[in-house]
């Protein structure tokens, strides 16, 4: 007797589910992916206990009739994809046609559409329907979900917290805004609104409706292309950055998506302007015909592979690098006046039988704040900022800032660490130690580019002990070494010695430089890179070798110091991304000692 047989229909879509709906922002994420196929212009989701209970997706598409209304319900049942060909050139965000029969398998669902002309209600509970029945003509289509996973008990007891599920649902939902800022979107939560964008096509509004107010205002267009890549957007200023990466939304032809390589580009166009632990926020929308790209590679089809990615990122870093190397980047003292929140609280329940969250927003009595705009905290994704109830225009400073700053006259150092120093524009306070990690920085990245090295013989010849396992990955990269100017051999076991060095080491820091140069080479033994070493090189001389906090410097030093600075194709950050300078400007130095009106 045969052992195989074909599954069961329900079981198949059951298993299926596992795949496409693993919580409830899969099931958000699918619907909403529908209706925008549907050519939708506004977008309804309404979440009962973060869509635990009920998630319903309304919207003003094209609709559906009776027989495609029952028919969707069924596996592999699409109107996106007819031939093989179209598998390759895919124009819609769905294609599969497995999201609603495995929604359907794992929940009780209730769809009411039209298509202008006839209304269809259905009904459908674990994956068997239950009704099928005319309903009201108003044109699109209302699909709810409710009682996710009530027939997969350990698929629910394994769900994450209500925050974390409602904060991967507001995720998605401000990423899909981002993407289609033609559709108006509203996202609610036991009916506390928690995002509302109006549709107006203008993607800097729903950066501020995403984002916030002063993040919008921190934003540099960005757009450019080449043979086979379109790309628009906006980045932030690098003194506007998160602790995490989920500020860069990354969109391909009005998808969603993710790439590792992408993303890493992305944020290393930020080196040396910000923090290494810290993330820009970008948002890049990336135009491309279908056929490079694919995303039928998960379920999710937010994983995405790229043709001739090569040319995408060259394209992005490039597009970044000049809009950060054009404009002034010094952190501004400014006084701040904080208005009085016309909303005292508001608060944003998740019930579950007796256990409640309560999100609040408490009036700030405080009269005036002065704060360093360097920073800005961790976006959360329910951040509701009361102070902005009425509708603002965001607009972006057409004038370019120039590069460098005007001339500096120092008049001082505080706490030998902190050059004073003032122009006709106001006061600026410049941190020594990272003012001289910039110089030496661009100065050691420059020199090691350089093809031909010139080479000192030093007084006594350098000499190093290394373990053997360390000396053998530089015994490995003698070649190397030598090409940057360093006349280097064996000596003796596990030691070597170097009898010249190059020219461009720091005067009476030679052996402390050329150990640094050493222990990089040691640590790049895995995926070396010349580039890459060269930056990591230049990085850490620059911190080693640089002025200190507390180390005094006299007057023809600081000078020295700020005419180095000026000649720094980035002045205004140090190789780490810490600002060198701070401004305080004459008008706001009058406003802080309360000189002049707010």
């Amino acid at each position: 007797m045969s052992k195989i047989k074909l599954m069961d229909e329900l079981l198949s879509n059951k298993i299926a589910a596992g795949e496409v709906v693993e919580r409830c922002a899969s099931v958000v994420k699918e619907l909403v992916e529908n209706s925008i196929d549907a050519k939708a212009t506004e977008i309804k989701i309404d979440l009962r206990e973060v869509g635990t209970r009920s998630i319903k997706v309304t919207d003003n598409g094209i609709g559906m009739d009776k027989e495609d209304a029952v028919m969707a319900f069924n596996r592999h049942a699409t109107s996106k994809l007819k031939t093989e060909d179209d598998l390759f050139h895919i124009e819609t965000l769905g294609f599969r046609g497995e999201a609603l029969a495995s929604i359907a398998s794992v929940s009780e669902i209730t769809l009411k559409t039209a298509n202008g002309t006839v209304g269809t209600l259905v009904r459908i509970a674990g994956g068997k329907v239950l009704e099928v029945s005319s309903s009201d003509a108003r044109r699109g289509t209302t699909i709810e979900v409710e009682n996710l996973f009530y027939n997969t008990p350990a698929r629910l007891k394994h769900m994450k917290s209500f925050y974390t599920e409602l904060a991967s649902i507001t995720e998605y939902v401000n990423k899909i805004a981002l993407s289609y800022p033609n559709i108006k979107f509203v996202l609610t939560n036991n009916g506390s609104t928690l995002l509302n964008t109006d549709g107006s096509a203008n993607l800097l509004k729903v950066i501020k409706a995403v984002f916030g107010l002063e993040v919008a205002r921190k934003m540099i267009p960005i757009e450019g292309e080449e043979e086979d890549y379109k790309v628009n957007g906006y980045m932030t200023y690098p003194e506007i950055h998160k602790s995490s990466r989920n500020g860069i939304v990354t969109l391909v032809n009005g998808r969603v998506v993710r790439n590792q390589e992408l993303n890493r580009m992305i944020n290393d166009s930020y080196h040396s302007y910000k923090p290494d632990n810290r993330y820009p926020i970008v948002v890049i929308n990336i135009e491309v015909d279908p056929s490079l790209i694919d995303v039928n590679i998960h379920p999710t089809k937010m994983d995405i592979q790229f043709s001739k990615i090569e040319n995408l990122l060259a394209l992005v870093q490039t597009l970044i690098k000049n809009n950060l190397q054009q404009r002034n980047h010094t952190p501004k003292i400014e006084a701040q006046q904080v208005q009085k929140p016309k909303v005292e609280q508001l608060n944003i329940t998740l019930s579950k039988k007796d256990s409640q969250m309560d999100i609040s927003s408490q009036e700030n009595a405080t009269d005036h704040v002065f704060q360093v705009r360097e920073d800005i905290s961790s976006y959360s994704p329910l951040t509701i900022d009361p102070f902005y109830e009425q509708e603002e225009d965001v607009h972006l400073q057409e004038k370019i800032e120039p590069r460098k700053f005007k001339q500096l006259y120092p008049v001082g150092v505080v706490h030998a660490t902190y050059i004073v120093c003032q122009n006709e524009e106001g006061m600026t306070l410049i941190d020594q130690h990272a003012a001289k990690e910039r110089c030496n920085y661009e100065h050691f990245k420059k020199r090691l580019g350089e093809v031909n090295q010139n080479s000192i013989r030093p007084l006594l010849p350098l000499t190093y002990e290394f373990p053997t396992n360390e000396f053998i990955i530089l015994k490995e990269n003698f070649s190397m070494l030598r090409d940057m100017g360093f006349e280097i051999e064996e000596f003796g076991v596990s030691s070597i010695i170097i009898k010249k060095h190059p020219t461009w080491l720091p005067t009476g820091q030679e052996k402390e430089a050329t150990l640094h140069i050493l222990e990089a080479v040691i640590a790049f033994e895995k995926n070396f890179t010349i580039e890459k070493f060269n930056e990591k090189v230049a990085t850490m001389l620059s911190c080693k070798l640089a002025i200190k906090a507390n180390d005094y410097i006299d007057e023809q030093e600081v000078e020295k110091l700020l005419e180095d600075l000026e000649h720094c194709e980035n002045p205004f950050h140090c190789p780490h991304g810490r600002p060198t300078m701070i401004h305080f400007s004459k008008e706001e130095l009058e406003k802080l000692f309360k000189r002049s009106g707010f």
